[in-house]
């Protein structure tokens, strides 16, 4: 008897199926999207709520080829390189703060029990219940942002790695140590190679969560970036320019995501993360 190819505990879709289904969501919400555009501008030309396709293409053409007037920057470009500098700098950060706790709390006991519980509290804090604190503590320029992204983040990665660490086989200790290694040969040249494409899974699943700590964080208090000028030009209804940088932002995330998982594959081709 053959496996089925869509449904059951043992489907197998082909190559050619999987795409075709992971394609008909798009198409589905595209369609929908088109209908109700079409009905809603036939009703009312001037509508804003649901702009033609050939009415977003023109705005973000626009933001992406001509400088604005007041800064005579393009707007488009300019944006992009200040979120992703503030995502690159607030992830990054808590990346590394995030493997290196998580690694040494796993590892020493003595760790564990200084920073357990610690951690495990500002967990539970919501960050952006904390953004005022963190624009007034410092300031509502660069560094409150990364912060924000920073706070958000590291405490997933830190407990992450924690219980990765402790899921290492403690044979492998034994034996290190048995054939004369030290204490830290053994956390960073046995155990850490071990857990580097688990730490890049757990950022890219921290990612979704920087990101909207970034919108939240350029909405309060920015003067450039993809979330200020999102948060900007909704007074004036401008679908035309938000929808196309919500795809823009979305994009930009799928795009991080792959090169992250691309890396690993190609760095890490023994680890099975169960991903597709």
């Amino acid at each position: 008897m053959h496996a089925p190819k869509l449904l059951g505990l043992h489907a197998s879709p082909n190559r050619g199926l999987r795409i075709m289904l992971g394609l008909l969501p798009f198409i589905l919400v595209i369609g929908l999207y088109l209908w109700a555009s079409d009905l809603r501008l036939a009703d009312n030309p001037k509508d804003k709520l649901l702009p033609s396709p050939s009415q977003m293409v023109d705005n973000i053409q626009r933001l992406a080829t001509e400088p604005d007037k007041r800064s005579g920057k393009i707007l488009l470009w300019s944006d992009t390189l200040a979120s992703l500098s503030r995502i690159a700098m607030g992830a990054g950060a808590a990346a590394i703060i995030g493997i290196l706790l998580g690694l040494n709390m796993g590892m020493f006991k003595g760790f564990s029990v200084l920073f357990s519980p610690v951690i495990n509290f500002i967990s539970m804090i919501p960050p952006l219940a904390i953004l005022p604190i963190l624009f007034i503590s410092f300031g509502i320029g660069e560094l409150g942002k990364v912060m924000l992204i920073f706070i958000g983040c590291c405490p997933f990665i830190i407990r992450d790695m924690y219980l990765a660490t402790l899921a290492i086989p403690r044979q492998q200790v034994v034996k290190a140590l048995t054939l004369g290694a030290s204490p830290l040969a053994i956390v960073y040249r046995v155990v850490l190679p071990q857990l580097m494409p688990r730490a890049i899974d757990s950022l890219r699943l921290t990612l979704g969560a920087a990101w909207l700590f970034l919108i939240a964080a350029e909405a309060i208090a920015s003067t450039e970036g993809l979330g200020y000028r999102i948060f900007l030009v909704r007074r004036y209804m401008d679908m035309a320019t938000i929808l196309p940088y919500v795809a823009w932002v979305t994009l930009l995330g799928f795009s991080i995501d792959w090169l992250l998982r691309t890396l690993r594959l190609k760095l890490y081709p023994w680890y099975q993360s169960g991903d597709h």
